[in-house]
């Protein structure tokens, strides 16, 4: 049964995707909110597949915060990176490079406002995406960044990137820790699948202005308390 589901799934949720792109080339002259909103449509297509193909849904700990914020999450799967766009309520997601790269969804991706990051870390890429998370804070967005910078099984926990700490600095936002342990149902290097209830933990925010040393280790801290 995890076999097909998982199939099931790939095969709908994929070709979905595919007609979600190529649609939304026609909504581009009408504008940037109604892209997002498209955008958020594909990710309750995602949410909808998940539950009813996969038996996965999320369970959500904890309350989003009114106005703009940086939020920290851990990253197990691909299933957050959608999830968490309705769960904070249509952020500016921080994504590596190659996925925005990607013909067609990368431009599609781009113009609705999410910010690439090169993981190889140059000054010039890193003075982009700050641009680039600046003007989107200043549009009223949220962030959304994956501050370990790829996804990692239950039990690790690397040390955050060095682009979270640059990102805190430049937007002079408080930070929301999200922990998650979707890694659990939803493995990172596996096709399968199982079904079960994700928990999302939203950790209470944090003060912007902190030391780097000290808004890392709480952030660190609130985004692991899930692994077990």
């Amino acid at each position: 049964m995890t076999v097909l589901r998982s199939t099931l799934f790939a095969i709908l949720f994929y070709a979905g995707t595919v007609v979600a792109v190529l649609s939304a080339f026609l909504i581009v002259p009408f504008g940037d909110a109604p892209l997002r909103r498209h955008a958020l449509r594909w990710a309750c297509f995602h949410r909808w597949c998940a539950r009813w193909i996969l038996g996965i849904r999320s369970s959500v700990e904890g309350h989003v915060p009114p106005g703009p914020h940086l939020y920290a999450a851990k990253h197990q799967s691909m299933f957050e990176t959608l999830e968490l766009l309705l769960v904070v309520g249509d952020p500016a997601a921080v994504l590596k490079r190659e996925l925005a790269d990607i013909p067609l969804f990368g431009q599609i991706a781009r113009r609705e406002g999410v910010i690439p990051v090169d993981r190889a870390g140059s000054a010039k890429a890193l003075r982009r995406m700050m641009r680039a998370a600046i003007a989107a804070r200043d549009s009223g967005r949220s962030i959304l960044i994956f501050p370990e910078g790829t996804r990692v099984a239950p039990g690790e926990q690397p040390p955050l990137q060095p682009g979270f700490a640059g990102l805190y600095k430049a937007l002079d936002l408080p930070v929301v820790p999200i922990a998650l342990d979707s890694g659990l149902l939803w493995p990172r290097n596996s096709f399968l699948k199982r079904p079960g209830i994700i928990t999302i933990r939203l950790g209470d925010p944090l003060p912007a202005g902190l030391p780097r040393a000290e808004i890392e280790a709480q952030v660190h801290a609130a985004m692991n308390v899930l692994d077990r």
